[in-house]
């Protein structure tokens, strides 16, 4: 695996070893940067369930001006660091050793706001609608920016919350692109449900 494009480009990145991590295609990952385009520079950008650290590298490579790496396993946050130095990037980056949902609460208390949330957890995972929840309760995507998900057609019932939510898929995986007015809806499509007859 490589970077594509920007100040690193062609450098190998370390891959952590084991199934649980599935690192992004070389088109995906080409396909969400040609999109995202100039957005990227000078952007604040935040890599959940980061595992090599390669979209959060990529942003960095491309001119984003800092990214926070998100990776609750040691032996993964050994290969991000590995990856940083190896780039160069190493600088604007800050690593958390934590889950998703304390890192967010952390960044929440002291006051973080991001341009670019990166959200690719394991395609069998659940946690995408607490997670979106999260980062709308704690304001932490600025007014202009977008939280970019990750995930299977076979794990995607959760994006019906969200009207209007940008989709693009490639094969099996499908990226949305989720703004602060589609984190609003969720928001009130949630609290819909929770109200509704079945809730009382």
């Amino acid at each position: 695996m490589r970077v594509i494009s920007g100040a690193a480009r062609g450098m190998k990145l370390k891959v952590p070893r084991g199934e649980a991590v599935r690192p992004t295609a070389d088109r995906v990952k080409e396909a969400l940067f040609n999109i995202l385009g100039a957005r990227v520079i000078g952007a604040a950008v935040v890599d959940l369930f980061a595992g090599s650290g390669a979209l959060g590298i990529e942003a960095l490579s491309r001119g984003a001006a800092h990214c926070t790496f998100v990776e609750n396993k040691r032996s993964h946050l050994a290969v991000i660091r590995h990856n940083l130095q190896q780039t160069g990037l190493i600088d604007r980056a800050r690593l958390l050793g934590r889950d998703a949902a304390s890192a967010l609460q952390l960044l929440g208390r002291e006051g973080e706001q991001a341009d670019l949330i990166f959200l690719d957890p394991p395609y069998s995972s659940t946690l995408i609608p607490g997670v979106l929840q999260a980062v709308h309760r704690l304001r932490l995507l600025r007014g202009s920016g977008l939280v970019v998900v990750e995930f299977s057609r076979h794990n995607s019932s959760w994006v019906a919350l969200y009207p209007g939510v940008r989709l693009k898929k490639y094969g099996d995986t499908l990226l949305s692109f989720i703004d602060e007015r589609a984190l609003d809806a969720g928001a009130a499509e949630k609290e819909g449900q929770a109200n509704g007859p079945d809730h009382v």
